[in-house]
């Protein structure tokens, strides 16, 4: 069964070198366990350290610039869209809650998905 997601769960993508903290915008009011909830719609992650995604501009001129040699560079999130799919039959302030099953993609290719959650134990349907 899924746990809800809240404020400073950690996120990971496959591409990044570390775990990030997800800050929580769409909402202000609904918390669980003194946390604001999450829902799709906080699809902001700040970085993942380095990205090794060889789709990423930044690491095709980074190896590029070492003369081929594949390079990492400055992970920067590129997230066009919110998390798929969420809890459509939960709403938080009129936005489906975000779960730690649900996915996002990064433009560049990565997948990113919640590690580690506060809220392990609130159960969601």
């Amino acid at each position: 069964m899924a746990n809800p997601v809240v404020e400073t769960a950690l996120c990971q993508c496959v591409f990044g070198a570390a775990p990030c903290p997800l800050p929580v915008s769409s909402q202000q009011t609904v918390k669980a366990m003194e946390l604001k909830v999450a829902t799709i719609m906080d699809n902001k992650p700040p970085t993942f350290g380095m990205c090794s995604c060889p789709n990423n501009p930044a690491v095709i001129s980074a190896t590029a610039a070492k003369a081929g040699v594949f390079t990492p560079a400055p992970c920067s999130p590129a997230i066009p869209a919110p998390w798929v799919v969420g809890v459509p039959s939960i709403l938080v302030c009129g936005k489906p809650l975000l779960n730690n099953t649900t996915k996002l993609m990064c433009m560049w290719g990565g997948m990113i998905s919640v590690s580690m959650t506060p809220a392990q134990t609130i159960q969601t349907p």
